[in-house]
């Protein structure tokens, strides 16, 4: 029966974690940002060259990975993809960014642009120059890197081994020994589940002001608790239906509209705005992490201090890594048919453009805007807030309400694509037997899209920010960080167990 597929220490566990989380902010919203503000700071100042290190062995062993003899050994026993490359990248990729995306390619700029790296001078062309790569660096290849090896590590196990237990331990086969139920195995899952639910909770704290900014404008309201917590409503509302359509009728299509939809708004933008300085400015960013994508990723920053790496590197690679699992657990279960190096060159390369692609049009945009005068950004995201910016930003642009219009479309659609994809993954964590093409029940998947938006509506009804989850985010991709060590050992051990002849 489908009920027995559950795995109910898993489900309670899961389903505690929300409460456990939710309640102390609730009760002692002050005290818990205290002490998780005074954790991260402790975990950034004297582990943040893990951090550092780790990104850099994470691209160099996909690297080697991908182009090795195992390059070939292909997931699963078909010879063809189960999805085509459009569907196929168009998933990962909504999975992979969701509409936090949308929120920082518009603003990221303009803290760079006042507090630039490397002892620039605060607005100055140097800085601007950093402004317009430091984005691409963030959510380039060492994102989708980190984003890659729990996938390869998950998927080469799962489809080689034909396990029925699609998890995050998975990764940790070679280990295990078999014992896929035991108490190392739900430790490991322990980890990952906490990492989703706080990262879920995040992102859509990110996402959902923005989408009400952009409702408010279109409706006349002006944006307030109320209609941020309708939006995450609807939010949900759209992803539970996805789920409950499954991955081809629901994930599948919602990516590939959307897909369809953002790079459309993203043509248009470069057409009908600066086109040639677009162009120039993206094309000198490139050049610019070429030239210094060593450095970036090494520089700690020891003589000044500014706490510019703890403040954004780290942060951004803590959360890559914390939401790495979520991603490699979605990214197997739509591999199955690709090679491992299509799937390191795929996820590296088609996520990294993608991603690129909206700092160099929208974040390039809004620094036109403040570079000519046009509009202060940078004032409007001091005096204000990052979403009152963005809004101002599209309001310059022909046919406004229409590209606003748009703009909250594909914020709803990618923060739903992201949603019911980790409700997916979640279903799968506390799903007690799941072979290869199946998939976990609907009502389980319902359940945790409406679950994931447990702890973001609470935190809108006490008018409190969404730093505390944040914070959460980053102090577990620690054990993440240490667990991503022993599944990359796991899994060449097994390459190398299971293709001694190749």
């Amino acid at each position: 029966m489908e009920k027995s597929r559950i795995d109910w220490p898993s489900f309670g566990l899961c389903a505690a974690i929300i409460l456990v989380t939710a309640v102390p902010l609730l009760a002692f919203p002050g005290e818990s940002s205290d002490f998780l503000e005074t954790l991260y700071a402790y975990i950034a100042r004297e582990f943040g060259v893990l951090y550092l290190l780790a990104s850099v062995a994470a691209i160099g062993f996909l690297a080697w990975l991908a182009f090795s003899r195992y390059g070939n050994v292909r997931l699963g026993d078909e010879s063809e993809p189960e999805f085509s490359n459009v569907s196929w990248v168009g998933m990962l990729f909504c999975a992979g960014v969701g509409a936090g995306l949308l929120y920082w390619c518009g603003i990221e700029w303009a803290y760079y642009y006042d507090t630039p790296p490397f002892g620039a001078e605060p607005r100055s062309a140097e800085a601007a120059e950093w402004a317009s790569t430091y984005g691409l660096f963030h959510w380039g290849f060492t994102a989708w890197a980190f984003y890659c090896l729990p996938a390869v590590a998950i998927a080469y196990p799962y489809y080689s081994r034909k396990l029925d237990v699609l998890r995050f331990s998975v990764s940790c086969h070679w280990f295990l020994k078999g014992r896929q139920h035991g108490p190392l195995a739900r430790a490991i899952d322990f980890l990952f589940m906490i990492a989703l639910l706080g990262g879920a909770a995040s992102s859509l704290g990110f996402s959902s002001p923005m989408i009400a900014a952009t409702l408010g404008w279109l409706f006349g309201v002006e944006p307030n608790n109320t209609l941020e917590i309708a939006v995450v409503v609807l939010c949900i509302a759209l992803f539970a239906v996805s789920v409950w359509l499954g991955l081809k009728k629901g994930i599948k299509r919602l990516s590939d509209i959307n897909v369809a939809l953002a790079f459309g708004l993203l043509a248009f933008i470069l057409l009908t705005g600066p086109t040639v300085f677009l162009l120039k400015t993206s094309l000198n960013s490139l050049g610019v992490i070429a030239d210094n994508f060593l450095r970036m990723s090494f520089w700690t920053d020891p003589f000044t201090n500014s706490g510019f790496v703890e403040s954004w590197t780290i942060f951004y690679w803590a959360w890559w890594i914390a939401f790495a699992p979520y991603v490699g657990l979605f990214v197997t279960r739509i591999s199955r048919g690709r090679t491992l190096r299509q799937m390191i060159v795929g996820m590296l390369a088609w996520g990294s453009l993608g991603g690129w692609l909206f700092y160099m049009v929208i974040g390039n945009y809004g620094l036109f805007l403040e570079l000519s005068g046009a509009l202060d950004v940078t004032g409007i995201v001091k005096s204000q807030s990052g979403n009152a910016a963005i809004v101002a930003m599209l309001e310059t642009l022909p046919m406004a309400a229409v590209v606003i219009a748009l703009f909250s479309i594909i914020a709803i659609v990618f923060a739903a694509t992201t949603y019911d994809s980790a409700s997916y993954t979640l279903a799968s964590s506390a799903t007690l037997h799941l072979k290869a093409g199946d998939d976990p029940a609907r009502w389980h998947r319902v359940f945790w899209a409406l679950a994931l938006g447990v702890i973001p509506v609470a935190l809108m009804l006490l008018n409190s920010n969404l730093r505390p989850i944040q914070v959460i985010l980053l102090v577990v991709s620690l054990p993440i960080l240490l667990v991503g060590i022993v599944m990359s050992i796991a899994l060449v051990k097994s390459l190398k167990a299971d293709h001694v002849d190749s």
